[in-house]
């Protein structure tokens, strides 16, 4: 089935990070309800992999490897690790074994940016996560349009999501 057309939960919480209950992921960004998310950031040899998105929201926008939410799993909400390791296998057909260390875990912030281009608006409190690969990624074509290695001065060269810009005050 079409990642896109599942049915998930994610965590509804309010700006002080605190649980609230769950929301369907296409609600919450529809009705811009705020809700917990990830970015993860990966690195080769010194440079940031930034995604070229193929996604529903803000697609066609570069980001900080990859942004995603941890879900719920007969009603337990994914660590960030879990769904760090998920989004890995599906969008850069990576396994733990594909990067050198442990995520690194860098912060979190609030935001909240509306895409213009169509229904959808993200409003969360994302945690920020850094990894170094081992090797070049593979993107999945599902979910990328391909990739670009920057350093952190070429980030605002591309067309970022909103996050991004402010990620990259943190690193």
């Amino acid at each position: 089935m079409d990642y896109y057309k599942k049915e998930l939960f994610l965590a509804k919480v309010d700006k002080d990070d605190n649980i609230l209950g769950k929301i369907e992921r296409w609600q919450a960004h529809k009705e811009g309800i705020l809700h917990r998310g990830f970015t993860m950031i990966l690195t080769y040899q010194n440079r940031i992999v930034l995604q070229h998105r193929k996604h529903l929201a803000f697609d066609g926008f570069f980001d900080l490897t990859f942004s995603s939410h941890q879900i719920y799993i007969n009603d337990v909400l994914q660590t960030d690790e879990d769904a760090i390791n998920d989004t890995l296998k599906r969008e850069w057909n990576i396994d733990q074994s594909g990067i050198k260390n442990i995520p690194k875990y860098l912060g979190k912030f609030y935001y909240k940016a509306k895409d213009l281009n169509s229904v959808f608006t993200e409003h969360e409190i994302d945690y920020i996560y850094v990894a170094e690969l081992k090797d070049l990624p593979n993107p999945n074509p599902n979910f990328a349009y391909g990739f670009e290695l920057v350093s952190k001065e070429e980030i605002n060269k591309y067309k970022v999501a909103p996050w991004v810009k402010e990620i990259i005050k943190l690193i």
